[in-house]
């Protein structure tokens, strides 16, 4: 039979160091892999908050940035629509007054007799021309019938010219223009049932509508916003 030794003082003091000194090591090994890993969890962690408050950040960036364009925006389009207004407001005052300057001026015309005269003659004819009837009748202001009578004369005779037959033309005396008017007349044809206003009044709202487009080119120049032309 083998013998069992026991081990003295001094060998079970060094058994227990050598245990003592493993358990240690394995438990400094273990530590610093738990070290390790809370590090690495840490860091993802940290990383995982950075982009997220980066990404709350940009989005909340984004969304002022966006804000702020916007606002920007209207109030562009609020300045230039009111810059616009005016300048709108401005131009029809122009227009207005321009209208109305000329109607002023359009009963000077009749201060000058032998004008006058020529102007009615050919106002007559452009009836009489459209209406091609034998009898005629013309309105006109009461302190015009002396010149308006000569100009009936004048269109008579050159109606008989060029259209080779005659026509007669009076005055209805029963229906003056009213004296506030401007001048020129009114010819019905048809016992009155058709006629044709050639009034300077009527000419000069004829013209306020046909003619305002051509009038805001050469006042203001073309409008650069209109994508189709008259």
């Amino acid at each position: 039979m083998s013998q069992i030794h026991a081990l003295s003082d001094d060998q079970v003091a060094g058994e227990l160091k050598k245990m003592t000194a493993f358990i240690k090591q394995e438990a400094m090994e273990k530590a610093n892999e738990i070290r390790l890993k809370a590090d690495e969890e840490f860091a993802i962690e940290k990383s995982k908050l950075v982009r997220q408050e980066t990404a709350a950040i940009d989005s909340s960036y984004e969304k002022k940035f966006k804000q702020a364009s916007m606002s920007q925006q209207i109030t562009r389009s609020t300045v230039s629509n009111k810059s616009r207004i005016r300048i709108l407001s401005a131009r029809q005052e122009l227009l207005d007054r321009l209208f109305e300057e000329a109607g002023t001026k359009l009963s000077d015309v009749s201060k000058n007799k032998g004008k006058y005269q020529g102007v009615l003659k050919n106002l007559i004819l452009e009836g009489a021309y459209a209406l091609n009837e034998d009898k005629l009748q013309v309105q006109a202001r009461k302190a015009d019938y002396d010149v308006v009578k000569k100009a009936i004369e004048d269109a008579q005779t050159e109606y008989k010219k060029k259209v080779n037959k005659d026509v007669t033309v009076t005055i209805n005396e029963s229906d003056p223009l009213p004296e506030g008017s401007s001048g020129g007349v009114i010819i019905a044809g048809t016992g009155g049932k058709i006629d044709i206003n050639n009034t300077f009044d009527e000419r000069l709202k004829i013209l306020e509508t046909d003619a305002l487009p051509s009038i805001r080119v050469t006042l203001f120049g073309e409008n650069q916003n209109r994508k189709f032309r008259d």
